[in-house]
């Protein structure tokens, strides 16, 4: 279905295009074959991956933002409705382009000719442009409406969730543009690469949880929370493995762990709420919203 909007046809059926689907088919292997590589052999990245990651902690963490990823991918596949994964796409527009900038700025810190150096460039030089035309081709496509069976999130839920969100963006933007910041302060060792590559992570969250701010619909952020618990688990089973690369010496080491647990938790508390709420709701219910201002 289409529809005029000033002056220019655009989508209103809420389907994934072919495009989109065909990105997720070509992202999702890289996600698997990478979480596997970093989380379950991450002293072993000198001669497996792109880059010498150093300590495996850090490998885990950026495996545990790739497990999250694949669970969204294959949700973009599964649904197959825009609405339900439109607010992830951008964040994964800025973290493709800020890992493809840390690339640049740190060539000389990568295996030059390896396999996995060459599936790193090819997908992080072509991921930003990519997504960002998956969003060129799908702009209008959500109808702007709950699904048959939907909830709203309440106001308070989403505005805590938008201010942790934007502090963790905030955080990894100053990583990202002055690395040097987190050499001496973050819970274990970086280096500016490491740094600029978990800043990129720590945009995540932030790019996802801003939309809260104008769209209330449970459906359209389900499955980007599930998503975000699945990284957050991964990332606390990592640092449980690797408590002893963490620095204790440093206040970041302390706060860390318990920040990451507290964040985890808000985020089963909210998706438990939400799905009562929406089960208590029959199809239609709902009173009508309208996100379409994004």
């Amino acid at each position: 279905m289409r529809e005029r909007r000033r002056g220019r046809a655009v989508r209103a059926d809420n389907a994934v295009t072919a495009f989109t689907a065909g990105l997720s088919i070509l992202v999702l292997p890289f996600l698997i074959i990478a979480s596997c590589l970093l989380y379950v052999a991450p002293a072993n990245t000198e001669q497996h991956f792109a880059w010498t990651i150093e300590p495996g902690v850090t490998a885990m963490y950026l495996a545990s933002a790739y497990l999250g990823g694949v669970w969204f991918f294959g949700n973009v596949l599964r649904v197959r409705q825009w609405h339900r994964v439109r607010h992830g796409f951008p964040a994964v527009l800025v973290f493709a382009g800020l890992l493809a900038a840390a690339t640049a700025l740190h060539w000389d810190r990568f295996h030059a000719g390896h396999v996995s150096f060459l599936a790193w460039t090819a997908l992080y030089i072509t991921t930003p442009f990519l997504v960002g035309a998956a969003l060129v081709l799908q702009a209008g496509s959500d109808p702007g409406k709950p699904a048959q069976r939907d909830t709203v999130i309440p106001a308070g839920w989403r505005i805590a969730l938008a201010v942790l969100g934007l502090l963790s963006m905030g955080v990894g933007v100053v990583l990202f543009l002055v690395p040097t910041l987190g050499l001496d302060t973050w819970a274990w060792p970086l280096t500016p690469l490491t740094a600029r590559v978990l800043g990129a992570t720590l945009t995540l969250p932030g790019m996802v949880n801003v939309w809260l701010l104008i769209d209330v619909r449970w459906s359209a952020f389900r499955i980007l929370f599930q998503a975000q618990m699945v990284s957050l688990g991964f990332i606390l089973v990592a640092l449980a493995l690797s408590w002893s690369q963490l620095d204790f010496s440093r206040v970041a080491a302390w706060l860390l762990p318990p920040g990451l647990l507290v964040t985890l938790l808000l985020y089963a508390l909210v998706y438990g709420v939400c799905e009562m709420r929406m089960r208590r709701h029959l199809p239609g219910t709902e009173p009508p919203v309208n996100p379409r201002a994004v």
